[in-house]
């Protein structure tokens, strides 16, 4: 079992910048990568960031230049820092861990930008 715990989300005007955190417990050992998700309201969820377990990533094009993820040196956090936010990025930002045996997912931080 691998838990997940994020935070960080906020309500912030465009321009300007959140860093997520997502805390992952358990069974961290068998987590393969970890990825950023989030949910527009009324959309479909979608992979925003990837990072592999040999630090490699990968952003969607709608968030490059702009979305960073990282790993923290203890190895069992991951960052998502989002600078030049869009009234777009809005929505529930989800972390997920993709597993040996499966996926786990934690409860979502709410991301809202203003206009």
């Amino acid at each position: 079992q691998v838990q997940l715990v994020e935070s960080g989300g906020g309500l912030v005007q465009a321009g300007g910048s959140l860093r997520l955190s997502c805390a992952a417990s358990g069974s961290i050992f068998s987590i393969n990568t970890m990825n950023w998700y989030r949910q527009a309201p009324g959309k479909q969820r979608e992979l925003v960031a990837s990072i592999s377990t040999s630090d490699s990533t990968n952003v969607v094009d709608s968030v490059k230049g702009r979305f960073t993820i990282s790993r923290g040196s203890a190895n069992n956090t991951v960052y998502l820092q989002m600078n030049s936010l869009k009234p777009e990025d809005t929505g529930l930002y989800y972390c997920n861990a993709d597993c040996d045996w499966g996926y786990y997912w934690g409860q979502g931080t709410q991301v809202t930008v203003s206009s």
